[in-house]
């Protein structure tokens, strides 16, 4: 195998990762939530939690553009995440008995799956 073919990961595919766990833990509870299969009125802080969590790694994660290496791969894998930011930050704003509110959510899941995927590609050059 040549040095210049070996498979490399960004540096910051954990981040990557923890975006991604982060906004798939807050849908799976946000969706037990509306089928009513969990009540969190003791506990509505959680889902709050979750989002924190998710806008907090996802910005780390968009981060990695500036830092991670291999440079081509991070930045790859920023971009196809950037759009996941739009519908995050919508979401506040649109109430949470609203059909909108889960189909906005929904929206970021194919760009923070791409990053996800990008941000484990190979670097071929």
């Amino acid at each position: 195998m040549m040095w210049g073919s070996r498979r490399r990961r960004t540096s910051a595919a954990p981040l990557f990762v923890a975006a991604t766990v982060a906004y798939g833990a807050n849908c799976v509870l946000g969706t037990a939530v509306a089928t009513r299969l969990v009540d969190t009125r003791n506990f509505r802080w959680l889902h709050h939690a979750l989002y924190i969590a998710t806008c907090a790694t996802t910005a780390a994660a968009l981060s990695s553009a500036l830092w991670g290496r291999p440079r081509r791969v991070s930045r790859r894998a920023a971009l196809a995440l950037l759009p996941a930011a739009a519908p995050l930050a919508a979401i506040p704003y649109l109430g949470s008995r609203s059909i909108r509110h889960p189909l906005v959510a929904l929206t970021a899941a194919p760009f923070v799956i791409a990053g996800l995927v990008r941000s484990r590609r190979t670097d071929r050059k």
